[in-house]
Parts: C-alpha cells; structure tokens; sequence
C-alpha cells in the first residue's frame, strides 16, 4: 500500500503542467492519507477483543480446596498480596515474564531513600535529560536545573517524569548504567526471580521485564517506609520556583484511586504505568481492619486496569481474615491447663520458658479459623531469619491446603520484670509445667534420701580392725561406765 502510494506521487508530480502542480501534490496527499488509512485499519489491534479473551485464562489460586473463588478479570497478570504475612489471596500467571512500564519506577523511588538523604541536590545532567523521548512522561526539567531528592521523589510518583528517574539513578550510583545494576541487584535481595531491569523508568525495552509477583514483593518493600506511602499517595504536588528550578507548576497524577475519581476507602498509594507493549499497568496497595492488600495488574486495558484492582481489593477484604497467631493457636502445647498462657506462674517472678514473636499474624478465608491450617517447625534458620529475630530457636509455617498463610518465630524468653499490665500485647508465653516440675522434683529428693540412707548405714555398720582401736573403744566404754567421761 506504502508502494502505490508512492507510485501514484510520482506519476502525478511528473505531469508538466506545472499550474495544476499545488493541486495536485494536495491531492497526492490525499491519495497517500487514504492508503495509509486504509493500512493501518488492515493491521489496527483489537485491544477490547485480546481483554475479553485474557478473562477466560485460568487463575491459579482458584484451584485451592476452600479457598474463595477469585474474579475473571481482563489482565494478563494480577497479583493480590497481603502484606503482613506475604499470603497470596488471588494469583492469575502471576510468575509470566511481562513489562511493567512506568512501574518500575516503584523500585527507582525505593533504591533512592536507602541510598540517599532526602534533603540532597539532584542536578540534571546532559544524559538525564535526552536520553529520554520528547513526548514520554516528563515535568520539563533542563540541564544544569537542580531540585531536592524529595521533590524528585514526587516528580517521579506523581509527575511519573522519567528524566528525574534518570537524574535520581545518576544522584545515588554515578551513572544511569550503575543504578540499573543497583536496580537488579536489590531485586534479587527481595526475592524477585523473573525480573530484568534495564532502565531506570521503564521505558520500552525487550530486556526490560519483571512478574506481577517480583513487582508484588517490590512494592511490599516500598509501603514498608511511611515516607514512601505519603509520596506515593500524593493526587497533586506543587513545584515552586528556586534559585536553581524557575518555574511554577503543578504536578497531576493519573492513579484514579488516588485521586479520588474511583472511590475506595483505605488507599494507601500506587504507581501507573503504560507503554504500547505493555499496555496498561498498575500498582496499588490499601488498608482496611488491620490487613494490607497489595495489587497489581500487568497488561490491561484503560480503564480497566481500576476496575480490575477495585474488584480484587473487594474480594480480598470481603473474604479473607487476619488474625494473630499467638492469640489463638495452642495445638503445639501440652494439653495441660498448667502449660497455657498465664500472665503470673506459680515461682512469680521466674518467667517464661519459650514464646511467639510478637505481632505473629497469618491470613485465612472467612468462616474459617487456625484449626483449619496445618503447621510445621522448622529449627534450620536462616541468617535473615536471626537478623530479624536473633533469640529465634524455631520458625513456625502454617499453610491452608497447601497455601503459605502466615509464619512466627518461637523465641527462647528472658525473665520477666515488668508487670502483666506492661507485657506487649499479642505475645503467647509457654510457662513451666508445674506438675512434671513437681513430679522431677519428688524423684529427686528419692533419690537423694536413697543415697544419704545408704551411706549413713556404711558408716554406722563400720567395723574397727584396727588393734589400737579395739583397745580405745573399750577403755572408754570402762570410763564411761566408771562415769569418768561425760558426752
């Protein structure tokens, strides 16, 4: 089509009559729209069509026994995360290898505050600037302007700038290539195993990818820090001119949930994304009753992908539960009303043998309860899980069905000093078993006697065969009788 189009040009462009010639390069003109039209219709991509198909893809946690059955939606990837535990609530080809677009920039933003103070000067360099398209997101910094890191954060999460993304990677590691390793690097840390980065901002590029998963645990890391949450769920952020940055101008940001357009109660931030590969993409966390959820959808369609993240949020918080592990879970202890929880044991002050890491939660399907999850002890702890918790002897993971839902830590307990009323709330202490305590107690003090008995009957049967000893005894036995020694 391309082909006749030009050919049609050249032959009209060729006739001599050299006053019909603006008439009829405008109709060449013409001529080349209509074929090019007509081409791009030929090729156009029914972007609606590919999401209604992607909603009759299979979604893997919906082939657990008792678990709630999760939502069809249109994404080719989607991810709901409880935070607290690292539950997965709802898992569609959660490990698929897919871009994530201006996403990434979840990771640049977290990166930045571990690596820098957030009162340092980022300058924009040369390469910060344009190594980036013209028309990609972009708040119009120049060469040589300079901000703060924490304005820059709010460039990048909100403004979704990709130039500030590029000057923050060069601020913390020298160099866009530097910070990208970093990038990698900090992935593999959290766990992430089907994740490449090769931009600071996600542009477009094949070896640019990551999982609905990977993104789930990065983002996990980045609503863990309470700055983080509040940049990134800023709906509008105001740049006022400095001696180093001239203009006044605000900064929008498209996350509708954010904003506000599309309502939803407990919104503690996100990050959207869009290229034409990777379609529509989005990160968002909220909170309700003590449970953080974690969503994220990769490769959807506009709007879609906050309908999608509304409805996985509504299903995570109308059918699951979280609860502490500490306050309700005894089946690994005696069934003995001796050994259960007590504020005060019967020696007062001489404290707890063993007890659960405060703040243990585990997350399970409502209308369930703890009895409904299997759990085993695993005593080969990691060098990360003695960080965490160095009196640590034992981790404790419980599963549902098969489902990771939730772990504690069993510590070994100094003594106790504080009254009950200052004990943190939430901790399960294991005190000694008074009656095995007495019953070992009782042996000993057998034993004991036994012993002492046996020697005192030795030395009382003790036979004298000594001569000169024979001879003492029996002098003193005469005195004794001559009342010549008293005892």
């Amino acid at each position: 089509m391309y082909y006749l189009c030009d050919m049609r040009l050249l032959n009209l462009l060729n006739i001599r009559k050299n006053k019909y010639r603006p008439a009829l390069f405008l109709l060449a003109a013409m001529l080349c729209m209509n074929a090019l039209t007509l081409n791009v219709s030929a090729t156009t991509v029914d972007y609606q069509a590919e999401a209604d198909a992607r909603k009759e893809l299979p979604i893997q946690s919906n082939d657990t026994s008792g678990w709630p059955e999760g939502p069809a939606i249109g994404a080719e990837a989607a991810i709901l995360l409880e935070a607290h535990t690292g539950t997965i609530l709802y898992a569609k080809n959660i490990h698929e290898e897919l871009y994530p677009a201006s996403t990434t920039k979840i990771m640049t933003c977290l990166l930045a505050v571990e690596n820098a103070g957030l009162g340092d000067t980022i300058t924009f360099s040369h390469d910060a600037v344009f190594s980036v398209p013209h028309d990609g997101s972009s708040i119009g910094m120049d060469v040589g302007e300079s901000i703060t890191l924490e304005q820059a954060l709010y460039g990048i999460m909100v403004g979704s700038a990709n130039e500030v993304a590029n000057a923050v990677g060069e601020h913390v590691s020298g160099s866009i290539d530097e910070f990208v390793k970093k990038m990698n690097s900090r992935a593999k840390e959290l766990g992430c195993t089907n994740t490449h980065f090769a931009n600071t901002n996600g542009l477009q590029d094949e070896n640019h990818y990551t999982s609905a998963y990977d993104l789930a645990v990065i983002a996990r890391e980045f609503f863990n820090n309470e700055f983080l949450c509040k940049v990134g769920n800023t709906p509008r952020y105001h740049f006022s001119p400095t001696a180093t940055q001239p203009d006044d101008f605000y900064l929008n940001n498209k996350h509708k949930l954010i904003t506000g357009d599309v309502k939803y109660e407990g919104i503690l931030g996100g990050k959207t994304g869009y290229t034409g590969l990777a379609r529509e993409t989005l990160v968002t966390c909220a909170e309700r009753n003590g449970m953080r959820l974690i969503c994220v959808i990769l490769k959807e369609e506009s709007p879609l992908q906050f309908s999608d993240t509304v409805t996985l949020f509504d299903y995570g918080f109308n059918n699951f539960q979280i609860m502490s592990i500490a306050e309700n879970d005894n089946r690994y202890m005696p069934d003995d009303s001796l050994f259960f929880e007590s504020e005060n044991d019967v020696f007062g002050k001489s404290g707890s043998i063993l007890s659960l890491t405060d703040g243990s939660q585990l997350v399970i399907p409502r209308g369930t309860d703890i009895s409904a999850t299997d759990y085993s002890f695993s005593y080969d702890l990691s060098e990360a899980d003695l960080k965490k918790v160095p009196s640590a002897m034992a981790r404790i993971s419980y599963t549902f069905n098969g489902v990771d839902v939730g772990y504690a830590y069993l510590c070994s307990s100094s003594q106790k000093t504080a009254s009950a009323a200052s004990a943190p709330s939430g901790t399960h202490t294991t005190y000694i078993n008074v009656k095995y305590l007495f019953a070992g107690a009782g042996i000993f003090v057998i034993v004991v006697t036994l012993i002492v008995s046996i020697i005192s009957g030795i030395i009382s049967s003790r036979k004298y065969t000594s001569k000169s000893d024979r001879t003492r005894f029996n002098r003193r036995k005469k005195e004794y009788k001559r009342n010549k020694i008293k005892f």
